[in-house]
């Protein structure tokens, strides 16, 4: 397996692979492994060369784990695809390398079944499963970990020799831990996973169609759209209001609206509309739009547009709201600060969102409510290392910028918009009554510098809570060298 070296006509295209352009990283050689082996043998030579590996499926970290210039050797998984059904394991084996569009492709054309995984169809398996994973299906059928029966991973040793090891959630095994770990415990940690195998938790016997959940024969989309003009303050608190009561009210695990899944994007006046999107599956999925809207738009009392189609599970998996997902974000940077909650936001979290969003401010930016619970809280908080399982949504301030000038001012709106809907926790959202913390997969350095956290809680506890003592002890026996690390990484002497 040769080094992709700065002289070699694929290592630019290599380095540039990121979603998140904010960071850039200058690797002295680039892997791309095809075989368990050749990752193996790449991870060795970088420990034996005292050189610091970092490891990318798909290129999407929010921050810059990958893409930072301290790495030196860059082990990008991208050769290795491989999706096969296991009789063996009675399960799907799906490579890191493996995009989630080709994965929803695979499973769907060769069995009709689904794993319910990201929205982004570029999204790298790899950094994905082992974050928890949401998307569109997640509140009928829960994350991508909690489908998680197997994970093989290449680990360095305390004597500094890098091996394969694979462990699954059978209770006999001895690497148990290593798999729990594996269920929401973040990238960058442990090892270079390789390969998942995927099934549902109750699934019994060896027939491949009936290993994962039945996809959808059709997704029913929406979208609803405000004119920013027509919104004063009144009618965009009962926006943000309707959404939060609504998603009180319908993300109980046994909800007959789990089949539904929106995003409310409150966008900066400087957009110029205020959306939802989401999508609804099975026979109902009109009715259930019709009810959702109902609830949320029509009470806002301005006129808006309405679009519904319907569309086979594939072609719509493959291609997902095309306007979220366009080619003109390549160049994009980012900052995107994440927050479950488990009550809908205050009066005066609305009010304060209403201030940053009408802001007379040179930025992109917005507020994103997405539905959550349904399945997802169907499971227990030490089940899996995803800890938050009775959250009604998932929340996010985020900016993006393209010119080199907007980065102050971007970044500096977002941070204190963010900071300023949780001054009574620090300006983070501490697990309590009304907030529980955020999501690893959506990772924010911000949580652990004290000019932004200032509740007193580690970031640690916003992301494990009270699993990372036994996060601790997986990434003590397993990366003993501290091989894998990065800005929020799991580390042996952090304290609760």
């Amino acid at each position: 397996m040769e080094k992709i070296t700065p002289r070699d006509i694929r290592y630019a295209d290599l380095v540039e692979k990121r979603f998140n352009k904010r960071f850039t990283g200058k690797p002295e050689y680039i892997y791309l492994p095809t075989t368990v082996q050749e990752v193996v043998e790449a991870l060795q030579e970088a420990v034996d060369n005292k050189r610091r590996p970092v490891v990318r499926s798909g290129g999407h970290c929010l921050e810059g784990f990958v893409a930072d210039p301290a790495a030196q050797v860059l082990i990008d998984m991208s050769l290795m695809t491989d999706i096969y059904y296991d009789a063996e394991k009675a399960a799907f084996a799906v490579d890191a390398g493996a995009t989630v569009g080709e994965m929803y492709r695979r499973l769907f054309l060769g069995w009709g079944v689904v794993l319910p995984a990201g929205e982004y169809p570029g999204i790298g398996m790899g950094g994905h499963v082992l974050g928890g994973a949401f998307g569109f299906l997640c509140r009928e059928y829960g994350l991508a970990a909690d489908y998680l029966y197997a994970v093989e991973l290449v680990t360095v040793d305390a004597s500094g020799k890098a091996h394969r090891v694979i462990a699954t959630r059978e209770t006999t095994d001895p690497h148990r831990e290593l798999w729990w770990a594996h269920t929401g415990g973040g990238g960058g940690n442990f090892g270079i996973v390789t390969r998942y195998w995927l099934r549902s938790p109750d699934a019994t016997g060896s027939d491949p169609f009936s290993a994962l959940p039945k996809a959808p024969a059709s997704i029913t989309t929406f979208r609803v759209g405000w004119d920013w003009k027509t919104i004063d303050e009144a009618a965009f608190s009962r926006l943000a209001k309707n959404f939060g009561t609504w998603c009180q009210q319908h993300s109980a695990p046994d909800s007959p609206y789990n089949q539904l899944f929106s995003i409310l994007f409150l966008n900066h006046r400087n957009i110029g509309r205020l959306e939802i999107k989401g999508i609804a599956t099975g026979p109902n999925a009109t009715r259930l739009i019709e009810d959702h809207l109902a609830a949320i738009a029509a009470p806002v009392g301005q006129p808006y547009t309405q679009q519904i189609e319907e569309s086979p599970w594939l072609h719509f998996a493959l291609n997902p709201f095309p306007e979220l997902f366009q080619p003109g974000f390549d160049n994009v940077q980012a900052k995107v600060k994440d927050a479950f909650f488990r009550k809908p936001l205050t009066d005066s979290q609305i009010a304060t969102s209403y201030q940053y969003l009408t802001a007379e401010a040179g930025i992109g930016g917005a507020l994103g409510m997405a539905t959550y619970g349904g399945k997802v809280n169907t499971i227990a908080p030490d089940a899996t290392a995803s800890a938050q399982r009775d959250a009604i949504m998932d929340v996010a301030c985020n900016t993006g910028w393209i010119s080199p000038e907007g980065a102050s001012p971007s970044m500096s709106w977002v941070r204190n918009f963010y900071k300023d809907l949780f001054p009574g926790s620090g300006g983070v959202p501490v697990p309590n009554e009304q907030t529980d913390g955020s999501m690893i997969n959506h990772p924010d350095t911000d949580l652990a510098d004290p000019e932004w956290n200032q509740s007193g809680i580690p970031w640690h506890t916003l992301y494990y809570k009270e699993n990372y003592p036994r996060l601790q002890q997986v990434k003590a026996k397993w990366d003993p060298l501290n091989i894998f690390h990065h800005a929020l990484s799991i580390q042996v002497d952090d304290k609760l």
